[in-house]
């Protein structure tokens, strides 16, 4: 079913809204709670919350152009919400891991100006995004966005661990050059 048929479901607050995200993008969004959360039932329930989540958010929201990315939004953080509150000792380990490959190439928060500079920097930073070639972004999205390991990075797009590890390494000290550069403290 269209996207923006399944919103019009949610409009009306028609249930099959839910039955037909679920057949559309179940194993999708899974499989996204899964590679946070490393853990089938947990990633299960992440997906139900995640359907309650856009049952209440759709209205105001009426994301009918980018569906996917609004659900894949909601469970992620559901996933890592999961996690923190499950105190995975093993699974906050790699998204600390994660965090800190990241914290060297992004402004740290500081309080009220960060949160109005806020949409700036997201702006700048998928502008940053649109100018890689399509590999190397989809190398940064699975594993920052998606949290893919390296090896899981190098399975996907046969490529060896020793080129994803390099290519990330390379996107972020241009990611930071491109944040200085903008205007941002590092």
């Amino acid at each position: 079913m269209d996207d923006n048929l399944i919103v019009n479901l949610y409009l009306r607050r028609d249930e099959n809204a839910i039955e037909q995200t679920s057949e559309k993008y179940g194993a999708r969004l899974r499989s996204l709670a899964h590679s946070i959360v490393n853990d089938r039932l947990t990633s299960e329930e992440c997906e139900n919350d995640t359907y309650m989540e856009a049952w209440k958010s759709i209205p105001p929201h009426e994301p009918r152009d980018y569906l996917y990315a609004f659900l894949a939004r909601i469970i992620r953080h559901i996933a890592l919400n999961c996690c923190r509150y499950n105190n995975r000792l093993k699974r906050s380990a790699y998204i600390c891991e994660l965090s800190n490959e990241l914290e060297q190439c992004l402004p740290a928060s500081g309080g009220a100006e960060f949160s109005i500079d806020d949409i700036a920097l997201r702006e700048t930073i998928n502008a940053f995004l649109g100018r890689l070639d399509e590999e190397k972004r989809n190398i940064f999205i699975r594993r920052y966005w998606y949290l893919d390991s390296t090896a899981d990075i190098s399975k996907r797009f046969s490529v060896s661990e020793s080129k994803v590890k390099t290519t990330l390494f390379r996107c972020r000290n241009r990611l930071r050059e491109h944040l200085e550069r903008e205007g941002y403290k590092i």
